[in-house]
């Protein structure tokens, strides 16, 4: 079955066209133009406080995460060094190495070397021909299954086979290096994570793992790696796919955020909804950290960059350990210096671009992480998950909701007298050019569609104004606050009730682009300003090979 596996994704997805661009000058200078949009960060991160052991285990989890990497180019596209053949031109090679395939990240998914097709909404979790008519109707426990590729039989029969299966000469290889990796560790907690999730990649079975993760809590280093979200299935929303994220903790950051932690139940109270869609009990023993960044590999590393990550995300694991909050702090920084902050300086009005600062961008990611705590995880009306209820449009739902929650938030904050009147207006005004710097993202993703729905239904209630003389943005700090309840309301309301049918028309109707905020995005791009961050990351940055 393994090599019937590979078989169907060597010829069945990765779509090889009988020639080639010609390396003429115009597509050359196209394709670096698309490269300039991504603004070259080294992860450089001081390691000297680190033990023997700890600098003797960074190399094995590096060397994990690009196994985790391998699977992932088979998720999103196929092999990898079948398109890299392919490809004659370098430019062309370095872009695909930047989106994981033949298709622009932030160009819709449309292909950006000649011969290839738009990406599959299913990417490569499903044959290219199946339909949701044709998924709906066959009869099969596992077709949900997040862990599952699916396939079809030499006789056009549909299959579903899980990830131990289908990747499995890659998972041998995680496998063992995570047990050799545990052999390393000094740090019990970490030791026996380490074991178990060792296991998982060749069972499938991640919830032990997780629960050991969710014990580490004194560790400097944090290992995240496997079947992480399912942002890559854009067909039916149920895939996940697998990312690796090697990150280095500060503590004393770190502390400095507890103070929210227990501060959930309130804000969950304090929801602008109707009492029902506000029942559930939201965790008290959540985790905040903050981190920089060693390394990025898979999901995580394809096209614009995750800056934080609210995990466990199976809600029966969180129930039992909470979640841990995680701020990637020198992510955050380089997406403020390189992109917000000059945005803000071109688009939101000179009375009000001073406010913009990193402070609130921030706590505004931190927020927006924590926000996946509150709310409703089930439908009030016949106690559905919400994720299965919205089907696809689920990612775009949540993301949208987190946004306008992370903002609601920051009020309850300066209501309780935790944040200041001037630091509530900041961070309102760099969440409004933070807006446009997500925009740029397109609306092939959850989270730039979520941005468009943010942009249109402040433009819409005149909670953002645009002065016509300055070609600017300005934030009108009443109407946004009313503009925030309103929306958190209409949100959470498609999510409690199950409402696919809404949830899709808001999407439609609310998650296009203007064409004048089309135009204002376009003078962005001609000021030079990247869109995001690609990385300089491996063992040789931070002097280690």
């Amino acid at each position: 079955m393994r090599n019937f596996t590979i078989l169907c994704i060597a010829l069945l997805y990765v779509i090889i066209p009988a020639c080639g661009p010609k390396a003429d000058r115009a597509y050359q200078e196209q394709l670096q133009e698309r490269i300039a949009q991504y603004s070259e960060v080294t992860l450089e991160v001081d390691l000297s406080h680190l033990e023997d052991w700890e600098i003797e285990l960074i190399p094995l989890l590096f060397e994990a995460a690009d196994v985790i990497d391998e699977i992932f180019w088979l998720q999103a596209y196929g092999p990898k060094d079948h398109l890299m053949e392919f490809m004659q031109d370098p430019y062309a090679r370095e872009y695909a190495l930047i989106n994981y395939g033949p298709w622009g990240r932030l160009e819709g998914h449309t292909p950006f070397y000649r011969g290839f097709e738009d990406k599959a909404l299913g990417a490569n979790f499903y044959p290219l021909d199946i339909n949701r008519e044709e998924f709906n109707e066959w009869e099969d426990a596992t077709k949900r299954h997040p862990l599952t590729m699916i396939r079809r039989t030499a006789d056009g029969k549909l299959v579903s086979i899980p990830y131990a299966e289908a990747f499995a000469s890659q998972n041998e290889q995680l496998s063992d290096i995570l047990t050799r990796a545990a052999g390393v560790s000094r740090y019990q907690p970490m030791s026996e994570f380490l074991s178990l999730r060792a296991k998982a990649f060749k069972s499938d079975d991640f919830e032990p793992s997780e629960l050991a993760w969710m014990n580490m809590r004194e560790n400097r280093l944090e290992l995240i790696i496997g079947p992480l979200d399912t942002g890559e299935d854009r067909k039916f929303g149920h895939k996940k796919a697998h990312s690796a994220y090697i990150l280095l903790k500060d503590p004393e950051s770190s502390r400095r955020l507890e103070r929210f932690a227990g501060m959930l139940p309130q804000w969950q109270a304090a929801l602008p909804v109707p009492a029902e869609f506000k029942s559930q009990v939201p965790e008290m023993n959540a985790q905040l950290f903050v981190y920089d960044a060693l390394y990025y590999a898979g999901h995580c590393n394809a096209g614009p960059k995750i800056i934080a990550l609210n995990l466990p995300s199976e809600r029966d694991i969180r129930e039992i350990t909470g979640s841990r909050n995680m701020q990637i702090r020198n992510v955050m920084e380089a997406k403020f210096n390189e992109i917000l902050h000059p945005i803000s300086r071109l688009l939101i009005h000179e009375d009000q671009a001073d406010m913009v600062d990193f402070d609130s961008f921030f706590h505004l990611t931190a927020l927006h992480e924590m926000a996946g705590s509150l709310g409703v995880s089930h439908t009030v009306t016949d106690g559905r998950e919400v994720r299965n209820a919205l089907q696809e449009t689920h990612g775009t739902i949540d993301a949208a909701l987190s946004d306008l929650l992370s903002l609601f938030l920051i009020m309850q904050l300066q209501r309780e007298g935790e944040f200041t009147e001037d630091q509530l207006k900041s961070a309102l005004v760099t969440s409004a050019a933070s807006i446009m710097r997500s925009s740029r993202f397109g609306t092939a993703g959850a989270h730039g569609v979520a941005a468009m729905m943010r942009f249109n239904h402040f433009t819409r209630t005149g909670a953002l104004i645009r002065d016509e003389t300055t070609n600017t943005y300005r934030v009108d700090f009443d109407k946004m606050q009313q503009a925030i309840e309103e929306g958190i309301e209409r949100l959470m309301r498609i999510q409690g009730e199950g409402n696919y049918a809404v949830a899709r028309s808001m999407i439609s109707e609310d998650g296009q682009m203007t064409q004048q905020l089309q135009d204002d995005l376009k003078r962005i791009g001609e000021e030079g300003i990247p869109v995001d961050v690609m990385f300089r990351q491996g063992l040789s940055v931070l002097d280690l090979d």
